[in-house]
C-alpha cells in the first residue's frame, strides 16, 4: 500500500479498525510490553497529543519528526513527534497537536488536513496520555523550528522508516540503567520508545 498512499487513500484507512495496542507492543521496550500485557495502562494521566504530519516531496511521502533539546526530564534529546500537553485553552487534543506543531516547527499545522487519529499511548515515565493525529499538506513545508525546545528536525520519507534493513534493537542506556529496545535508524538519529510505539500501529496501518 505504500506506493499508493495520498491523502484520500490514508483518511479512509483511518476511518476504520485500529491496530491499537498489539501493533504498539511491537516497537515496544523490554518490560514495556509486560505492562501492556498486564493492562497497567495510566489512571489520571496528563493528557497529550503529537501530530504525524505527512507531505509528498518528489517520488515519496515524508514526515517530520524533532530532535528535543536536552534538559533535566524523562524524554531528553530524544527525536519524537511534535506535540505536547493539553492546556485548558485547547477546545479539543487536535487543537493541541496543531498549536504544539505550530510553535515547535513553525509550519502551519493549522491549514493541513486533519485525517484521523491513533491510538492513544500511555507513557508510565511521564504519566502522560498521548493521542497521536495524523495530518496531510500539499508540499513541503516551511520550518521555523524553536531553539528553545528543538536541536533540529528530520523529514525522512516513509519509505526509510519502513525498510526492514533500518530497524535493530539494542540495549539504549537512559536514567541509570540499560533498556533493550527495538528503535528505526534514520541517518545517525535513532527512533524509539513511546514515538517507535506510535510509528509501529501507524506502519501497520499502511503496511499491513
Amino acid at each position: 500500500m505504500i506506493d499508493r498512499i495520498n491523502k484520500q487513500t490514508l483518511s479512509t484507512v483511518l476511518k476504520g479498525p485500529l491496530p491499537g495496542k498489539s501493533a504498539q507492543q511491537k516497537m515496544a521496550p523490554e518490560g514495556r510490553r509486560v505492562e501492556i500485557e498486564r493492562g497497567r495502562e495510566g489512571k489520571g494521566c496528563r493528557k497529550a497529543a503529537v501530530l504525524i504530519v505527512l507531505f509528498p516531496e518528489g517520488d515519496y511521502i515524508h514526515t517530520i519528526f524533532m530532535k528535543r533539546n536536552e534538559y533535566d526530564g524523562p524524554h531528553s534529546g530524544q527525536i519524537s513527534f511534535p506535540g505536547g500537553m493539553y492546556e485548558e485553552a485547547d477546545l479539543e487534543l487536535e487543537q493541541t497537536a496543531i498549536r504544539e506543531t505550530e510553535e515547535e516547527t513553525g509550519i502551519k499545522a493549522g491549514t493541513a488536513a486533519m485525517l484521523g487519529k491513533l491510538t492513544t499511548l500511555f507513557i508510565p515515565v511521564s504519566n502522560f496520555c498521548v493521542t497521536p493525529y495524523v495530518a496531510w499538506l500539499p508540499g513541503r513545508p516551511l520550518f521555523k523550528p524553536d531553539s528553545s525546545e528543538v536541536q533540529y528536525l528530520l523529514t525522512p520519507s516513509l519509505h526509510e522508516i519502513l525498510n526492514p534493513s533500518n530497524r535493530y534493537k539494542k540495549n539504549i542506556h537512559r536514567h541509570g540503567y540499560d533498556i533493550l529496545a527495538p528503535y528505526i535508524k534514520i541517518d545517525n538519529d535513532i527512533i524509539w520508545g513511546a514515538t517507535a510505539m506510535i510509528l509501529s500501529e501507524f506502519m501497520e496501518l499502511i503496511e499491513p
